[in-house]
């Protein structure tokens, strides 16, 4: 029962992030005088890498393909997404 409980959660928060991703990308465009849609997509790409397989995995190979995209992130986000310092 708490496992099922447990990867309810994940899942829930899983889709959660991945919804806030795009609606992050919206907001930005709609307050381009205000950064109001990064705070958004830094925390829907967090819950998605620390709450799913597939979206961790996702958010790896586009920071192998493309490695400069790893220089915007500083040390405490990396931390953040991966658990980890890479």
């Amino acid at each position: 029962m708490q496992q099922s409980l447990a990867a309810l959660i994940r899942s829930t928060l899983a889709l959660l992030g991945a919804l806030l991703i795009p609606v992050g990308v919206i907001v930005a465009f709609l307050t381009p005088i205000l950064p109001v849609g990064l705070p958004i997509v830094i925390l829907g790409v967090v819950l998605l890498a620390r709450n799913a397989v597939w979206g961790r995995r996702f958010i790896q190979n586009t920071l192998a393909r493309y490695p400069k995209l790893e220089r915007f992130a500083p040390d405490w986000l990396m931390r953040l997404i991966f658990g980890e310092h890479r």
